[in-house]
């Protein structure tokens, strides 16, 4: 992956104020960044096996200040495994004060909305594994998504309420810690949904009293 296609990706997808920092964290611990389709259980992922490159990869679907999070986010796993290795927990202290020193440089109010700036600062205070883990600054990124009229919080359903998640079907069950486990209703398997996940096609189950 050269220059040019790390420059024009991040151009794409973050904040224009953000992309000469970004770049340089590219530059600095090179890696390579794919774009993926959206995915039901994560947003983003690094990924390092012996002999092969290392991988970051970030939703396409993302708005940009999610997308500059977690591309940080991620970056910061990358940063802590090479200094470290495997011998610390992947979201433990090691990389939370390491996530914190990689966002601090555009944790800033002219590049975040003065809503998300301020609740990422107070969540950067100890910053958890999933941003979708709170709630409120979830609900404060998810303003920015493109069409975020159009969607309905997964959290807000009722259990057994049947929604569509990019062009799937799926039937809500209970709740996993920050994670819905739904099954998907074509295949019948399961799968763990972020509770602040967007979903459409709503029929909602109604609970007797």
């Amino acid at each position: 992956m050269n220059e040019e296609q790390v420059l024009s990706i991040l151009s794409r997808h973050i904040p224009a104020q953000a992309v000469a920092y970004c770049f340089s964290l590219w530059k600095e611990k090179p890696f390579r960044l794919h774009i993926t389709k959206s995915r039901q259980t994560k947003i983003g992922d690094f990924t390092c096996k012996p002999g092969e490159p290392v991988r970051i990869t970030v939703n396409e679907d993302l708005n940009p200040y999610l997308f500059l999070i977690t591309y940080i986010h991620e970056v910061a796993h990358h940063h802590v495994h090479q200094q470290v290795g495997n011998r610390v927990e992947p979201h433990g202290t090691y990389w939370q004060q390491t996530f914190k020193q990689i966002l601090q440089p555009v944790l800033t109010t002219e590049i975040f909305p003065e809503r998300v700036f301020a609740l990422l600062t107070s969540h950067m205070e100890q910053p958890m594994a999933s941003t979708f883990a709170d709630v409120a600054l979830t609900q404060v990124l998810r303003e920015h998504d493109r069409n975020a009229h159009l969607h309905i919080v997964l959290s807000s359903l009722t259990e057994g309420s049947i929604f569509q998640l990019n062009g799937r079907t799926f039937k809500k069950g209970k709740l996993r810690r920050t994670r819905f486990l739904c099954a998907e209703v074509k295949s019948k398997r399961q799968y763990l949904v972020p509770a602040e996940a967007l979903v459409n096609n709503v029929q909602l189950s109604f609970e007797l009293v």
